[in-house]
């Protein structure tokens, strides 16, 4: 069994196929953007706070992860969800322009009957958000397809 940056362990026989560490703190990839976002993490740093997010894509799921550490070293939680091939609507991502037109940010999106999340895929091209859409899709299918 392996164990992943994010802290999830595999299954036997289970293969990573992605593993995307969220962007929680910039809300591009504008640089300005990213710059105070950069500031921001620093300061939550200098205080005691971090935040981890991750999406997992194996052969066999797809689950998001979060973990919060609070005073420098206290794992203050963790928040594990697998996300449901029946509760998939749509997967996909979007580019949208930031500072004008030279910083696209592409962020891999899936809509759900109850939710929609949203993750900003850092320094992705279209290449790059395509196969984790196809890898996000797949793993879906075959969840759906082992449960038939």
């Amino acid at each position: 069994m392996a164990e992943l940056k994010s802290g999830l362990v595999l299954e036997d026989g289970e293969s990573l196929v992605m593993e995307i560490e969220a962007e929680l703190w910039a809300s591009s990839s504008n640089p300005i953007a990213m710059a105070f976002g950069k500031i921001a993490k620093l300061f939550a740093k200098i205080l005691g706070y971090r935040v981890n997010g991750f999406l997992v894509i194996t052969d066999r799921r797809v689950v998001e992860v979060s973990n919060t550490v609070q005073c420098y070293c206290v794992k203050a939680g963790r928040k594990v969800t697998y996300v449901l091939p029946s509760s998939v609507k749509e997967i996909g991502y979007t580019k949208e322009p930031t500072c004008g037109i030279f910083c696209p940010a592409y962020k891999l999106y899936y809509e759900g009957f109850t939710q929609r999340k949203e993750v900003l895929l850092a320094g992705a091209d279209d290449a790059s958000a395509q196969k984790a859409v196809d890898a996000f899709y797949k793993a879906i299918s075959a969840s759906q397809k082992g449960n038939v």
